[in-house]
């Protein structure tokens, strides 16, 4: 259905932007930010006091999943990003609507079909594996916490889903996600000095980039999930959410030129090939023209060419290892001696 196609995209680009704005703001500073900016667009557009709001065990489901869900998934999510690329957090985060499946098949009788169990070991398999390929990296231990951390933004997004499934029986869609975003701005709310202080020393890409989380993926994102979550099952709905790797590592190869190390990659080189996967960097050397003035520009304001943050430089040439910049790809540099 269409609610559940913009919740899609609207949650893929949300990788993408919290890893363009991870080395700025800290995890609880962007948390904070996206869900303040989203509670006050959720005001403006969803009036939700033209909804009745919720009482007791209604009341008490949206506060927990306000709590899991809105607050501390950001957090654990943002953490792990700074040290993961979008389309690996997306897919590490994606175990999620297994869990969601699974707990829902059990806890709300919607059934176990054989499908889902196979998904289940195919998904912590993936897991595993982005994991331990991690450990063979300069950044290995960064990388392997990483991992863990959006592990349990995972499990924070299970339990979240499922109870807000049990709150959309008695509450309005609108007023569940309006509700949990208030939530969520309280339970971070320790860290808005740090939103004021480093918001000093954001570009204005960056701070677009902030309004843009809390206005698509946290307003727009969650009401239209919520919409579809009250018609349907959480196991349906939860399944669609699949697409979000692959949407989130496109949107990032074409706004941030980076690439997720994705299990393909992974198995080839180090398990065929024997061979540690190269990071990811930008080669550009010059700034396209829709990403003027957006922040993202692969070069700082002196005119020094700089790495995305998490990323490594290129080797030089007194590495003894000659580069050259592929004509397909920005984001992609081959060995010319082995003539790759």
């Amino acid at each position: 259905m269409p609610a559940l196609l913009v919740t899609v995209v609207a949650w893929a680009s949300a990788f993408v932007g919290i890893r363009a704005v991870g080395e700025t703001f800290s995890p609880g500073a962007l948390s904070f930010g996206r869900l303040l900016v989203g509670a006050l667009a959720l005001t403006v557009l969803a009036r939700p006091w033209q909804h009745a709001l919720p009482r007791g065990r209604s009341l008490a489901l949206v506060v927990c999943y306000g709590v899991i869900w809105f607050g501390a998934y950001n957090v654990a999510l943002n953490a792990g990003e700074r040290q993961l690329d979008a389309g690996t957090s997306a897919l590490v985060v994606n175990i999620g609507p297994i869990l969601i499946a699974l707990l829902a098949g059990v806890l709300l009788k919607e059934g176990l079909p054989r499908p889902l169990l196979i998904g289940m070991g195919v998904a912590f398999a993936g897991v595993v594996l982005i994991a331990v390929s991690a450990r063979g990296t300069s950044a290995g231990t960064a990388s392997a916490s990483g991992v863990v951390l959006c592990v349990l933004a995972a499990g924070a997004y299970a339990v979240g889903a499922l109870t807000q499934k049990l709150a959309l029986r008695q509450v309005s869609p609108v007023m569940s996600v309006w509700l949990a975003c208030v939530i969520g701005v309280v339970v971070c709310t320790p860290w808005a000095p740090q939103l004021v202080a480093q918001s000093r020393h954001a570009t204005a890409g960056e701070l677009g980039w902030l309004v843009y989380l809390g206005v698509v993926p946290t307003a727009i994102g969650f009401s239209t999930w919520s919409y579809a979550l009250k018609r349907l099952s959480a196991g349906q709905v939860a399944s669609t959410t699949y697409l979000v790797p692959a949407i989130a590592t496109v949107i990032s190869w074409l706004l941030l030129c980076t690439v997720s190390s994705n299990a393909i990659d992974i198995v080839i080189s180090r398990y065929l090939w024997r061979e540690t996967p190269a990071p990811r960097t930008c080669c550009c050397d010059s700034t396209p023209s829709w990403l003027s003035g957006c922040g993202l520009s692969p070069r700082s304001k002196a005119g020094r060419s700089r790495t995305w943050p998490g990323r490594r430089s290129r080797p030089s040439s007194s590495s003894g290892v000659r580069t050259r910049r592929s004509p397909a790809c920005c984001g992609r540099a081959w060995n010319a001696t082995n003539g790759r």
